[in-house]
């Protein structure tokens, strides 16, 4: 393997890299950074790379790493983190003032209920242990095996499969309980809340049923809601939507948010 081999090949999955590391750390600007780093690291290393992985299992490795250093020092966020964040926004005029201008102006500007399903797990995932988060993004959203994730975070395999079972568990009986999409209970209705404020023309609940995740919730067991849901994920790039640049926005908004909160209750 080469440098120009690892250059040619890292472009294949560049986009990927980059959104799970948005994923994991909810800022555009450490992704971008982490992306950047872990390229100068894989290039610096290459000849340590004996093709015992794919490479791009080798790379997500190293981006991984990365990843983990920064946010090892960083407290988890709690499950209500949108609850948090919504009060923030409500009080906060110049988010809107902002967010309008994303909405009316931006060909990234459309709020599309789909790409907030995406952009709430991101932040929900985070309440997660930092290697719990890891395993369930690498499994369920970017579809690596369980024998690639313990090369990824050098872990057992046992132990990834632990992690997968408790992550995808906890995350399922945290949407079973908040998302009003998927139950009649759900106690958060930001979706829809969202829908009618940056399209006030358009019904939220036609909006909803074009999700075969609140279509059918009705008749899915809580697990298939869960890989609905991860569906989702897996078709949306959230840099590079009819969306991107509002959600990009509000998930700014929220770290900020989080930033504050967390410091103010260490």
């Amino acid at each position: 393997m080469t440098t120009d081999d690892l250059t040619i090949e890292f472009e294949t999955f560049q986009r990927e890299l980059r959104s799970f590391l948005l994923r994991m750390t909810a800022s555009v600007q450490d992704a971008e950074d982490i992306v950047q780093d872990t390229y100068i690291k894989a290039h610096a290393r290459i000849k340590t790379f004996r093709g015992e992985s794919s490479l791009k299992t080798w790379v997500f490795s190293i981006a991984s790493n990365l990843a983990k250093d920064l946010l090892r020092s960083k407290q988890r966020w709690p499950e209500n983190v949108t609850d948090i964040c919504r009060e923030e926004a409500l009080g906060n005029r110049q988010f809107f003032q902002e967010a309008m201008q994303i909405r009316e102006t931006s060909p990234q500007g459309k709020f599309e209920i789909k790409e907030h399903v995406a952009f709430c797990f991101t932040c929900v995932s985070k309440s997660l242990p930092l290697e719990q988060q890891l395993a369930l993004l690498l499994k369920e959203v970017y579809g690596f095996t369980v024998k690639e994730i313990a090369q990824i975070i050098d872990q057992t395999d046992a132990m990834v499969k632990y992690y997968l079972h408790v992550s995808r568990n906890r995350m399922i009986e945290v949407f079973d309980h908040r998302c009003s999409l998927i139950n009649k209970q759900g106690i958060c209705h930001q979706c829809t809340e969202l829908n009618g404020i940056f399209n006030p023309k358009q019904k939220a609940q036609e909006e909803v049923v074009k999700l075969e995740m609140a279509r059918d919730a009705e008749n899915k067991s809580k697990e298939q809601l869960f890989d609905l849901r991860m569906k989702i994920l897996q078709e949306l790039d959230p840099f590079d939507s009819g969306a991107a640049e509002l959600q990009l926005h509000h998930l700014e908004h929220n770290r900020q948010v989080m930033e504050k909160h967390l410091g103010e209750n260490r």
